[in-house]
């Protein structure tokens, strides 16, 4: 068929659009992705789980995450996002609808960490469709399809947790995942890949010894490995915040149960917001640069984490909130800035798998982060440690970020503005 045939029609196509399709998936893949969290109460009564045991179950979801970054990454670099939103919708929501539906511990783990496949495949999938729709205002749309993340999170916790304690946990998530299957196949009905995005007939055929390759590429590209290695401390940090806060409001500061649970509803909102912002921050004032963002980012992080450290016992809910709010703005709100630069640092067809290999090693900091996070505040008996701890991780990913941009402008320097984007 002639191409003139096929690229006629998306001529009239509004990229926002697209974008819409890809904000409605990632909001029903967070939905059911981090149910997990408000949930955890309900199935650990259920299936007579220890605290340990429900605390294994995102991260087990964040394993099958790390697992699935790469080869979804170079997938999607081969036959392009629209099928893989399918796919992924009906992998997530069928391994959960499984969870759901059993009683025993380990089947439940399995299950998850099946889920955390289709959950980590949405990430590389979506960004190659920012990056296939967007030249420009791409820090915006890639800011506004994060926002997702946060927006499904808080929903999951506002909506998914109150039915839960009408219809059962069960019943609840059974609904939310064939919501999320139906949603899965809407975005593949009207989710279009522009032309340049169709991958060459050579080019679909999978083999390991490509992906091979480009995984090798990936660890040479030391500016891409810097940011990624950053990124365990920025992701660490995030799900730190939203681990502990609840619990930090309660026992250390006394804020009610209720109260202190606001606080997360507060913190992912305001990283919601923060993803958008960031995104038209790094788009306008910074013009692109999206690491020295990120060092901003951690920058303000850092300052707030101490505040947090000030906080004394009986401080009123709103002086807290503020300062929560303000920290989810920046901690929460990193994550589109990251995936941006992480696409852009390398040539552009290798946009997903770059995707892919970031979030593989940034997914080890939300593994690793909370746990060693929790032992600081079990060993010292007090939070600050904790906060104190967090503080001196984001310094380190500063320094790191800080070599990734000046290995990056040497590279740049090194091609003279060769071919990046091949749009």
């Amino acid at each position: 068929m002639d191409n003139s045939t096929l690229v006629k029609p998306f001529k009239s196509i509004n990229p926002w659009h697209m974008l819409g399709w890809l904000l409605v998936a990632q909001v029903m893949v967070a939905f059911i992705g981090r149910s997990l969290a408000p949930l955890g109460v309900l199935i650990g009564e259920d299936l007579s789980l220890t605290k340990a045991q429900i605390g294994m179950l995102p991260a087990a979801l964040f394993l099958g995450q790390s697992i699935a970054s790469i080869p979804a990454g170079f997938i999607v670099d081969r036959i392009g996002s629209k099928r893989l939103l399918l796919y992924l919708s009906f992998g997530l929501g069928g391994a959960f609808m499984l969870m759901a539906i059993s009683s025993n511990y380990f089947f439940v783990l399995l299950m998850v960490a099946i889920g955390g496949v289709g959950y980590g495949t949405m990430h590389p999938t979506s960004n190659k469709g920012i990056l296939h729709w967007f030249q420009q205002k791409r820090g915006t749309a890639m800011g506004i399809k994060q926002m997702g993340v946060t927006l499904g999170s808080a929903l999951s916790a506002l909506l998914l947790l109150p039915l839960a304690a009408i219809w059962g946990w069960r019943m609840a998530l059974l609904a939310a995942c064939g919501l999320l299957m139906a949603t899965g196949v809407l975005a593949y009905r009207f989710y279009r890949d522009p032309p340049s995005a169709e991958p060459h007939e050579p080019e679909r055929k999978i083999s390991g010894s490509y992906l091979k390759e480009s995984i090798g590429a990936m660890f040479r590209h030391k500016p891409l490995v810097l940011l990624s290695i950053a990124a365990m401390g920025l992701s660490g940090s995030q799900l730190i915040l939203n681990t502990y806060i609840v619990l930090f409001a309660y026992e250390q500061l006394g804020l009610s149960l209720l109260l202190a649970g606001m606080l997360l509803v507060i913190s992912e909102v305001s990283g919601s917001f923060g993803r958008v912002a960031w995104g038209i921050i790094s788009d306008t004032i910074f013009k692109g640069q999206r690491l020295i963002v990120l060092v901003y980012i951690a920058a303000l992080s850092i300052g707030i984490a101490l505040i947090v450290t000030r906080l004394p016992a009986g401080s009123s809910f709103w002086a807290i909130a503020s300062v929560v709010a303000v920290f989810g703005f920046c901690i929460s709100g990193f994550n589109g800035i990251w995936m941006n630069a992480a696409t852009e640092l390398v040539p552009f067809k290798q946009a997903g798998i770059a995707s892919g290999f970031t979030l593989m090693v940034g997914s080890w900091g939300v593994i690793i982060g909370p746990p060693l996070f929790g032992y600081i505040v079990d060993l010292s008996g007090n939070f600050n440690y904790g906060w104190f701890f967090l503080a001196f991780v984001l310094l380190l990913v500063i320094v790191l970020l800080l070599w990734a941009k000046r290995l990056a402008h040497k590279e740049n320097e090194h091609h003279k503005g060769g071919q990046k984007d091949e749009y």
